[in-house]
């Protein structure tokens, strides 16, 4: 289902503790979708606090919150999408040779059902370059999933290059992507992570 971004302004912030059981969920969501649909990416049933905890407190896991929702009085609104950026470099897949700290890294991209189509991952994606470039940094990475060719072929169409594949038996993911740091303009939400920069 497309939803109007234009009708439901988004706002793009750091994720607090007081978040998680939304990030759980969400992820969980995305996770049961996807293999669903015969994709192993993810665990099954998503990830466990363990995980997604230390992203929070590390503040390099972000949120799209629906302004409007955030309004309702009967509770929390589900969240829009989420992020993972930073520095680190999986050392299982990126070598010495890549130069791991030229580059910011995305993790745990996931956009909620009923946003699907809307564009906002293509946005995520253009704020994850130009946070990278506003780093000083030249390249965006980010892995998938060995077998996903439909993932790996929307990553081709916006911009990112294959840089190999990692084929670990013990890894679904080890598809190695990469693209230029930008800085486009971003009009798809309103972003309060600035002035606070990502550091390698």
């Amino acid at each position: 289902m497309r939803t109007n971004t234009l009708l439901h302004p988004l706002t793009l912030r750091r994720a607090e503790p007081v978040d998680l059981r939304g990030v759980l969920d969400l992820l969980a969501d995305t996770a049961g979708w996807l293999h669903s649909r015969g994709v192993r990416q993810w665990p099954r049933e998503g990830f466990g606090p363990d995980r997604i905890l230390p992203l929070i407190e590390e503040r390099v896991l972000f949120l799209l919150d629906d302004e409007l929702r955030a309004l309702d009085p009967d509770g929390p609104a589900p969240l829009v999408a989420t992020i993972a950026l930073d520095g680190h470099a999986d050392p299982e897949f990126w070598t010495e040779a890549d130069d791991p700290g030229a580059a910011l890294y995305v993790h745990k991209l996931a956009v909620a059902r009923p946003w699907s189509g809307s564009g906002l991952g293509d946005a995520l994606l253009d704020w994850a370059g130009a946070t990278a470039y506003g780093s000083g940094l030249p390249w965006l990475r980010l892995d998938c999933a060995k077998r996903n060719e439909g993932l790996q072929s929307y990553y081709r169409r916006r911009g990112f290059r294959h840089v190999r594949t990692v084929d670990l038996p013990h890894r679904a993911s080890g598809a190695l992507f990469q693209r230029r740091a930008a800085d486009p303009a971003i009009t798809a939400f309103r972003d309060l992570t600035a002035p606070e920069l990502i550091v390698a």
